[in-house]
């Protein structure tokens, strides 16, 4: 089990994922000098779990084991869960700017309701081997990139339609024992300092995108990946004081002739299912982009505070500084509140989850979304 930032940085060295910075090769993502920031970010999630003044609030008990994990691997089943997964991101966040890994939470919540859905729907037995992958990656504490957002290539075409059909990932070979993948996904955070990647679709597929309905788990170094990222934060630079300590970075990554054996598999073919796990995906994933926009909020009213004590001002008596304050604060408070309001009125379905309520969630990722812009013109 992963608990600290130091044991996080040490599992890495674990794997060997071919990794590529501004066209130079990683030989070590653990000790690359560029990758720091992004690894010293996740670090947070694991230290906090494992704080004990923290550990209430980090930690939850999953009910498919009965066993204590970490929030971020937590399937949420009441309106509380989302409140405290809310408030556990926020917090993170307000430490490391993006914490990363609240998104293997969203993602694991998206799979759990998708993969029962479809067993119920169609027969096929991905709920048992997602729950497998699940369990275990709660109790060794991996962390995993959510590789979703495809290359696209011509937009006006739909996946099977593409010139080039690498511009989505697709199954190329059925084997017996599992399955082979191809294409690219882009904008994949955190790709190069992960375990693994969780390989999902972006969209929609029609029955014609068969090849394309496919979902599963890649180890980061598996043969045939290969990942092209920019550097993570701003390490090195002595005038950034906070970004050169925390910070991430999102990468390409290339698949290909991956495989994929059949237990690490939990969508092959059934397009008609394929939305689901993208829809699910992605209202969990709104909601905790609201909390950690608001704990990167926080960071920028601390900022604030600073610099007003820092050159002797009173907002007091300079009310344009205390009109500023109060314009960043509302902002913050304003998109934060869809997220609880998305939390009490939590969707259940069959599977026992519970999904935060999808207007507000979308609602609130459309303001701060747009209201970041303000956010930084206020703190500048």
């Amino acid at each position: 089990m992963i608990r600290s930032l130091s044991e996080y940085r040490d599992s890495l060295r674990q794997f060997k994922p071919r990794v590529f910075i501004d066209g130079r090769r990683i030989d070590s993502v653990a000790d690359e000098p560029l990758l720091q920031p992004g690894i010293n970010a996740i670090g947070v999630t694991y230290d906090m779990a494992n704080d004990p003044e923290l550990a209430p609030l980090m930690r939850a008990i999953e009910q498919e084991t009965g066993k204590s994990v970490d929030r971020m691997t937590q399937i949420d089943r009441t309106p509380e869960d989302l409140l405290a997964k809310l408030e556990a991101v926020r917090i993170m966040c307000r430490e490391s700017g993006c914490s990363q890994r609240y998104l293997v939470h969203d993602a694991f919540n998206g799979l759990y309701q998708a993969t029962k859905k479809c067993d119920a729907a169609v027969g096929t037995r991905y709920f048992q081997r997602f729950r497998d992958f699940m369990i275990e990656t709660q109790e060794n504490g991996y962390n995993y990139a959510i590789a979703m957002t495809d290359a696209k290539g011509d937009r006006s075409k739909k996946p099977h339609q593409q010139n080039n059909p690498d511009t989505y990932v697709h199954v190329v070979e059925e084997r017996p024992d599992g399955i082979v993948i191809s294409g690219t996904k882009a904008i994949v955070t955190s790709a190069p300092y992960v375990h693994g990647f969780l390989v999902m679709p972006c969209r929609a597929m029609t029955p014609e995108d068969k090849a394309f309905a496919v979902c599963g788990v890649v180890p980061v170094d598996a043969p045939g990946v290969t990942i092209a990222c920019r550097q993570a934060g701003r390490p090195g630079e002595a005038a950034a004081v906070f970004s050169k300590r925390y910070g991430q970075t999102t990468g390409v990554v290339i698949f290909d002739n991956v495989f994929i054996p059949h237990e690490r598999v939990f969508l092959n073919g059934e397009t008609a299912h394929s939305e689901d796990i993208t829809k699910n995906y992605a209202t969990h994933h709104r909601q905790s982009c609201i909390a950690a926009r608001a704990g990167f909020g926080d960071l920028l009213i601390g900022a604030g505070a600073l610099m007003i004590e820092a050159n002797g001002l009173d907002p007091d008596r300079h009310s344009h500084l205390r009109d500023d304050m109060v314009e960043l604060i509302k902002i913050v408070e304003g998109f934060y509140a869809t997220g609880v309001a998305a939390s009490i009125y939590g969707q259940k379905d069959g599977s026992g989850n519970i999904m935060p309520e999808a207007v507000f969630s979308n609602i609130g990722k459309l303001l701060m979304a747009t209201q970041i812009y303000d956010m930084h013109r206020l703190a500048h």
